[in-house]
């Protein structure tokens, strides 16, 4: 499939153009960069809790954050996950400790504002055992009919019908389990008397302490830096060493554009936007070898063209294979980004960001380095003015002709 035909568009001489416009988004970048102290690292590299809330009808932002921060230590971080009726709910630890009590005063507090009746576990944030504890407590007072086998089928049967779909955690009325088998108005009348519905349920925790959370992040800049250093070592062995520089250079472009943009948009930098970061990485090289691996080969054939024009002609012969992969995988990333769901969202945007980025990265940055180095070489095997000397020991500059 051709989408150009014999294309023949002017890239490298538009590339001062091009080399500005990175510059300049480069130095935003590093501005938002240097104002924010540098990027804003995720619960995986700072440490703390991470708690995804769902709520049946999302409650103010600040009553959420009052509650809590009545009952927790630390500066407590809400934030609205747009068309989920969830809240982000985030608090930084300094110290192992304090990480084994928080989550459990986070729900605390919680349940002490948003719940009908908090003296009592609350059905929707229960497991199956305490499932099972409160309803074989309720049977036992009620003399009902049930065996202690029974009762346990009913406490799973209770938690997997709550954690469907479409509930997917939330009970809103004791009426909705008379769908569970075995369930009946009496167990539903027990129920009722040892349990609450809170209107939230806790989709999601993530804790990560802060000594693991400082090495997570070494270990994620080390990863980057050594897959730098091992594709430089493979491109300048496969073709030569300034083939690899600029193709180093085009992703720390890359790289950097990307967390300059993590950091205007005020997002988040975890593990998951590092694997895409790691992506970018690849992905941005892969598309800059095609395109040298086209110059080597054009290389063979017209010697005598110049090597600007000669790259210029390689970048077209590659450009429908260029549009073609990027384009398809630009459209799966975006698909990423506006459906993937908050968790995903970052990840997703890193890719968005990165197949444009390194797309154009390929073309505008690591061809005009390779460019410029060729001609700077050239230059200076370029033989300098001849120089004669008489007899007489005058130096004589300039051509020579020769006497027929």
């Amino acid at each position: 499939m051709e989408l150009f035909k014999d294309p023949k568009f002017d890239f490298l001489g538009k590339k001062r153009w091009f080399i500005a416009l990175s510059l300049l988004l480069m130095g935003v970048g590093a501005a938002s960069l240097i104002i924010k102290g540098g990027p804003r690292y995720g619960i995986d590299f700072r440490g703390g809790i991470e708690m995804y809330v769902r709520f049946v009808q999302l409650p103010p932002i600040d009553q959420i954050r009052a509650a809590i921060s009545r009952q927790v230590k630390g500066e407590v971080m809400v934030q609205e996950v747009v068309g989920h009726n969830e809240v982000l709910v985030s608090l930084e630890m300094r110290s192992e400790e304090e990480l084994a009590q928080a989550r459990q005063e986070m729900i605390q507090a919680l349940a002490a504002r948003f719940a009908p009746d908090p003296t009592k576990p609350d059905l929707n944030n229960s497991g199956t055992e305490a499932i099972t504890a409160g309803l074989r407590q309720a049977v036992i007072e009620r003399g009902l009919p049930l065996s202690d086998e029974e009762i346990q089928q009913i406490a799973a049967r209770i938690r997997e019908f709550r954690d469907t779909p479409p509930r997917s955690g939330l009970i809103r009325d004791f009426q909705e389990l008379t769908q569970v088998q075995g369930v009946t108005p009496q167990v539903i009348a027990a129920l009722r008397e040892r349990f609450t519905l809170a209107p939230f349920t806790i989709q999601s925790v993530e804790i990560v302490g802060p000594k693991i959370g400082e090495e997570l992040r070494h270990q994620a800049l080390m990863a980057t830096l050594l897959a730098l250093g091992g594709m430089l070592v493979y491109i300048a062995f496969r073709f030569e060493w300034i083939y690899g520089v600029a193709a180093v250079v085009a992703v720390f472009h890359d790289v950097w554009i990307t967390l300059g943009l993590f950091s205007l948009t005020n997002r988040e930098i975890s593990l998951t936007v590092v694997a895409a970061l790691l992506t970018l990485v690849g992905y941005s090289m892969n598309d800059t070898i095609v395109i040298f691996d086209r110059v080597r080969e054009n290389l063979k054939i017209l010697k005598r063209m110049p090597f600007e024009q000669l790259v210029n002609l390689s970048v077209n012969q590659t450009l429908n294979r260029t549009v073609l992969t990027s384009g398809l995988t630009f459209l799966t990333v975006l698909a990423l980004f506006l459906f993937g769901g908050p968790v995903l969202n970052n990840f997703a945007f890193a890719l968005v960001v990165g197949i444009i980025v390194g797309t154009y990265s390929s073309v505008f940055i690591a061809s005009p380095i390779v460019v410029f180095w060729q001609n700077f070489s050239e230059g200076r095997k370029k033989a300098p003015v001849s120089a004669r000397t008489t007899p007489s020991g005058r130096e004589v500059k300039g051509s020579v002709k020769t006497a027929r």
